[in-house]
C-alpha cells in the first residue's frame, strides 16, 4: 500500500510526497484548544494533467484550515479540516474550468481505559480531483469529486511489564464519480478502482529491555471491488469448456493474509531502527478464467535519526501489493492483472538551520510489477522528490518555498509522464 494518502495538489509543502512520519509530527500537536491557518502561494507547473501529454500553467493557491484539540482528562480528541482552491490560468485561458477544490478531513482519538488498556482511532478524508488525493488513481488527471477515507482502530493491552498485544482494524474506502462505462475495453476509472479495503489484526510483543520490544504478527486482509461494470472485453475460451468469459470489477477481489517477525530497537536516546518481515498469501478467488493462490514477500525497515532539536533523518524500505488502475487480461492465459507488487526506497530529512529557518527534503523511489495480465512482469519506475523552504518572519506568518519532482518511467506504451512544480508564497497561523 502506498503511504501518501492527505496530500494534494500543491496543498502541503511537499504536494502530495509528505511521509506518515512528518504528518504524525505535525497533525494536531498544537498545544491550543484550536488554531486557524491558512498558506496562500502562487506556483508553476508544468504538468498538471499528469500525463504524457504534458500541459503547463502558472496559477495560485488558497488553503485555509482549522483544527480543535480537546483533552478530558484520560482522552485527547482532535479534529482537523482543510479547504483547498488551486486555479491554473492556462485552463482559463483555453476555456476550461481553471479551480480544483479540495476538502480534506481528519479526526484523532487516544483514550486511555487505565495504565495497561489504550485505544487510538483515526480517520482521514479526502475529496479532491487531483489523481494524487485518492491512491491508486490513474496517471491522468481524475475529473470530479474523487473521494477516499481510510480509517483505523487500535487497542494496546500491556498484560505484563514483559508482554503486551496490539489488536488493530482498517477500513480504508475510495470512490471515484468517473463512472462512464460505455466502453468494456475503455472502463471507467470507478469500473477499476472503487473499492473497499479492509484489514484486521494482531500483534503479541514481548518487551525484552526498555529500548527493545520484538513481535510476531497477523493481518488478514480483504478486498471488494465494487464498481459494478465492465473492465476488460469478454472474451471465447475454448479449452477446457468453451465459454465465454465476462469481466466485472469484482474480479479483482481478493483475500490475503500476512505473517511476519519485527523488531523495535532504540539504539541510542536519538537513534531508532524498526524491522518488520514476512510474507503475503495472496487468494485471487473470483478471477473469471482461473482461481489462483500467490505469495509475496512482505518488507517494513526504517531508521530514525534525531541530530538535534527539530531536526530529523528517516530512511527506509517497503515491499507490499497494491491496487493498481491497469487490469488488461493477458491474450494467452486471459487473466486480469490482478495487482501491483511494489519495492519503495525513502528519505525523510527534516533540518531546522535557526529558530527562523527550517528545510525539508523528501526522497523516494519505487519499482513496481504487474501481477498477471497483459502486462504481467513487467515494471514501472517511480521516482519523487521535493525540497521545501520555511521562513518564520514573525510568530503568526511564514515565507515558503519548494520544488516538487516527479517522474514515472512506464513499461506500457503512453503511461509514463514526468512533473515539475515550484511554489513561493506566505503561511499564515494563529
Amino acid at each position: 500500500m502506498k503511504r501518501f494518502f492527505v496530500s494534494a495538489g500543491l496543498a502541503a509543502s511537499v504536494a502530495g510526497m509528505t511521509s506518515i512520519h512528518a504528518q504524525s509530527m505535525q497533525a494536531g500537536t498544537s498545544p491550543k484548544l484550536w488554531n486557524v491557518s491558512a498558506n496562500l502561494r502562487g506556483f508553476y507547473d508544468d504538468n498538471y494533467s499528469v500525463s504524457s501529454a504534458q500541459k503547463g500553467s502558472f496559477g495560485f493557491e488558497f488553503s485555509p484550515s482549522i483544527s480543535a484539540n480537546v483533552a478530558f482528562g484520560q482522552t485527547d480528541i482532535g479534529v482537523k479540516y482543510t479547504f483547498g482552491l488551486f486555479y491554473y490560468l492556462q485552463r482559463a485561458d483555453n476555456g476550461l474550468n481553471p479551480l480544483d477544490l479540495t476538502h480534506t478531513g481528519d479526526l484523532w482519538l487516544d483514550h486511555a481505559f487505565n495504565e495497561r488498556w489504550k485505544l487510538n482511532v483515526t480517520d482521514s478524508l479526502a475529496d479532491g480531483q487531483d489523481p494524487q488525493l485518492v491512491q491508486g488513481g490513474a496517471v491522468v488527471r481524475v475529473n470530479g469529486n474523487n473521494l477516499g477515507n481510510r480509517a483505523n482502530i487500535k487497542l494496546t493491552t500491556d498484560w505484563t511489564k514483559e508482554f503486551s498485544t496490539a489488536v488493530r482494524y482498517g477500513n480504508n474506502l475510495y470512490i471515484y464519480s468517473n463512472n462512464s462505462n460505455t466502453n468494456a475495453a475503455n472502463p471507467s476509472e470507478a469500473a477499476l478502482l472503487n473499492r473497499i479495503e479492509q484489514n484486521a489484526g494482531i500483534d503479541l510483543q514481548w518487551h525484552f529491555a526498555p529500548e527493545t520490544i520484538g513481535y510476531v504478527g497477523y493481518n488478514y486482509s480483504w478486498v471488494r471491488y465494487d464498481g459494478n461494470a465492465q473492465i476488460a472485453a469478454p472474451v471465447t475460451i475454448i479449452f477446457p469448456t468453451p465459454r465465454i468469459v465476462q469481466y466485472f470489477s469484482s474480479a479483482r477481489d481478493y483475500n490475503a493474509h500476512y505473517g511476519y517477525l519485527g523488531l523495535s530497537h532504540q539504539i541510542t536516546p536519538n537513534l531508532t531502527a524498526n524491522a518488520r518481515g514476512g510474507a503475503s498469501i495472496v487468494d485471487l478467488y473470483n478471477d473469471p478464467v482461473s482461481p489462483s493462490t500467490s505469495v509475496a514477500p512482505y518488507a517494513d525497515l526504517s531508521l530514525t535519526y534525531t541530530y538535534r532539536p527539530g531536526s530529523y533523518v528517516q530512511a527506509g524500505y517497503t515491499h507490499n501489493i497494491n491496487s493498481t488502475d491497469i487490469a488488461t487480461p493477458s491474450a494467452a492465459t486471459h487473466q486480469l492483472t490482478a495487482y501491483q507488487e511494489s519495492s519503495t526506497f525513502y528519505l525523510d530529512i527534516n533540518h531546522r538551520f535557526n529558530s527562523k529557518l527550517s528545510a525539508t527534503l523528501l526522497g523516494q523511489y519505487e519499482y513496481s510489477t504487474y501481477k498477471d495480465g497483459a502486462y504481467g512482469g513487467n515494471g514501472d519506475d517511480q521516482i519523487n522528490a521535493s525540497i521545501d523552504l520555511n521562513y518564520q518572519l514573525n510568530r503568526h506568518l511564514a515565507a515558503q518555498a519548494g520544488y516538487n519532482f516527479s517522474d514515472l518511467l512506464s513499461s506500457i506504451q503512453g503511461r509514463g509522464n514526468a512533473r515539475n512544480r515550484v511554489y513561493l508564497g506566505l503561511s499564515a497561523n494563529y
